[in-house]
């Protein structure tokens, strides 16, 4: 392992606002700030929005900068990565953004019913092999999982740049009868000037160099599920 990962894990430790806990705190057991995020963490009653698969926190720090009245936590298990997020943060003064660092698989046991407004889901791996389908960010079975905490009509996002990601997560939506809001396959083609949606990743400036059509979907879990997965022909 390089020495600048060591000294990176060495200042996770120190930051205020970078969650770690151990295997045993969260696998199939209730983190001690699961439904008390607004009250203990951030020490207001605002809401609270995610980003999955957050590596630096681009997005994460973005969305802080632009709404000091709204909470942001990213999510993600590269300390190497949330380094930079939190550190970003914390030299910012940005009070309204936290990190936690563990498998998004766990989720459910950091969030209580309705305590989560909204999800963005930015550049995830994916998992392009069909038997690693249920791995997907977007699958049926992390929807399931969502649709403990989301608040109901709760928002995801999704950017990726990978098509078949893209195709996979749209036919879910339809497949499920949820309400999509928009779905592009190049986004940047069709908005030019949405500052949110603007915020740039490291693997997005990455594919945008290769020429790659960035795609976006925004829908809302419109019901409860439970959600199965997509017919794809």
């Amino acid at each position: 392992m390089g020495k600048n990962k060591l000294k990176r894990f060495a200042e996770n430790e120190t930051f205020e606002n970078l969650i770690q806990p151990s295997f045993d705190k969260v696998f199939n057991t209730d983190y001690p700030l699961k439904g008390n995020w607004n009250k203990q963490f951030f020490k207001n009653q605002n809401p609270i929005i995610l980003e999955l698969g957050c590596g630096k926190g681009e997005y994460s720090v973005g969305l802080a900068r632009m709404f000091p009245n709204k909470n942001f936590i990213g999510i993600d298990i590269k300390g190497a990565r949330l380094w930079r997020g939190a550190k970003t943060a914390l030299e910012d003064g940005l009070k309204n953004v936290g990190f936690i660092r563990t498998r998004i698989d766990h989720i459910k046991s950091f969030f209580a019913p309705n305590e989560v407004d909204e999800i963005w889901v930015t550049f995830p791996d994916p998992q392009p092999r069909p038997s690693k389908a249920t791995k997907r960010l977007t699958s049926s079975r992390f929807l399931n999982y969502y649709a403990n905490f989301l608040k109901p009509n709760g928002v995801i996002h999704l950017k990726t740049d990978n098509q078949m990601l893209h195709q996979y997560t749209k036919a879910l939506v339809e497949q499920n009868n949820l309400k999509m809001h928009v779905c592009t396959n190049d986004l940047y083609a069709e908005v030019s000037d949405d500052p949110i949606l603007g915020i740039k990743t490291f693997y997005e400036q990455q594919f945008l160099e290769q020429g790659l059509p960035i795609t976006y979907i925004k829908f809302e879990l419109s019901h409860g599920g439970p959600f199965h997965e997509p017919i794809i022909k």
